[in-house]
């Protein structure tokens, strides 16, 4: 792999106090081509802006995937990536969904941990902080017309991110939209490509006009079962079951939600991954079986829900607090990415 250092580093200039996330970059990023059928030219070079034709295909077409991952730095100052052979392995299938070439395992990893490694002094050192790593890959042919491309660009650029709710741990309201849907089965709603999020941001919008953080999901046949947050996947407490929607084509396949699950397995918490519906949830408030409802994902660890409305009915979950489960599941997790607890599952990868 090619290292081209930047000859000045933007760190001392840069403002790293608020860390919004997604808006402050290191000093370099990764890159490499897709030609004449493989992976060529990996490059750590200096974060820098890119040129493309006005006839790119992505842009008229779409054709892209991504991803999100994070690097933590402990207290001992080691710095670690949380479990990135399963990012590694998301990306590959939203590869394949887009025929976009996969990635192989040791590219990635050898693109991550140096990228890390180089400007590991942009990693912070604050608890709830990390360096987020956000792999992108898209059609670098210059045509129009709907086909697919025969080259492609591998990017790899890093941001040191604080919290990605203004609420942080606080719980999150969330509204069912009002005659929209993000996918449906056998579409691109279980890959992490741009047309599931510009989908959403409409939506996402008006649900911020009226006060509300972010758009709980239905489904696109009926309207009746629960998918998946804007931002995260979703769980519900009930009966003393934590339950999430099922992964059948139209979600996304969350690192985090896949954590959660294990961590519950190993805790003997009952577990249930179904189609759920919003009138079961609402019917569950209240009776009073629902006790708990959050989110997981990369970007918010995990992120509690304190109400929901559908269709002009709100409930309250939790009385609007923060919920027991919720808490000890991000407790159990930001330990281990900070190695404050064992790694007994043998998710981070040292630096």
């Amino acid at each position: 792999m090619k290292i081209l250092k930047s000859d000045h580093s933007r760190i001392e200039e840069a403002d790293k106090g608020e860390l919004l996330f997604g808006t402050l970059f290191t000093d370099h990023m990764f890159s490499a081509d897709f030609f004449d059928g493989k992976w060529q030219d990996p490059t750590i070079r200096p974060f820098e802006d890119i040129t493309i034709s006005p006839a790119n295909c992505t842009l008229h077409y779409g054709q892209s995937v991504f991803d999100g991952l994070k690097a933590f730095k402990a207290s001992d100052g080691s710095i670690s990536i949380f479990r990135p052979e399963t990012y590694h392995a998301r990306l590959n299938r939203s590869c394949a969904r887009l025929c976009i070439p996969e990635v192989d395992f040791g590219l990635f990893m050898e693109a991550a941990s140096r990228l890390v490694d180089i400007d590991r002094a942009w990693v912070p050192d604050k608890r709830g902080h990390s360096l987020y790593l956000r792999p992108l890959i898209f059609g670098a042919d210059d045509f129009l017309g709907v086909r697919i491309a025969e080259t492609y660009r591998l990017l790899m650029m890093a941001s040191p991110v604080g919290a990605y709710y203004e609420e942080g741990l606080d719980p999150v309201s969330l509204t069912t939209p009002d005659g929209y849907v993000r996918a449906a089965r056998g579409g691109v709603g279980a890959a992490k490509t741009a047309a599931n999020y510009a989908a959403s941001l409409l939506p996402a919008e008006e649900a911020r006009k009226e006060g509300f953080s972010q758009v709980l999901w239905l489904d696109a046949c009926e309207g009746r079962y629960i998918e998946e947050v804007g931002a995260m996947n979703i769980f519900f407490v009930i009966d003393d079951t934590l339950v999430t929607p099922s992964l059948d084509g139209s979600i996304l396949a969350g690192v985090t939600r896949d954590s959660v699950l294990q961590i519950a397995h190993k805790w003997g918490l009952h577990t249930q991954e179904r189609h759920l519906s919003i009138d079961e949830v609402f019917k569950a408030s209240k009776n009073g079986s629902l006790t708990e409802a959050f989110g997981s994902g990369t970007a918010a660890v995990i992120s509690p829900v304190g109400l929901i409305r559908h269709k002009g009915e709100t409930i309250e979950i939790n009385s609007g607090k923060t919920g027991e489960l919720a808490r000890r599941f991000y407790d159990t997790i930001v330990a281990i990415q900070y190695k404050e607890a064992e790694d007994e599952f043998k998710w981070m990868y040292g630096v």
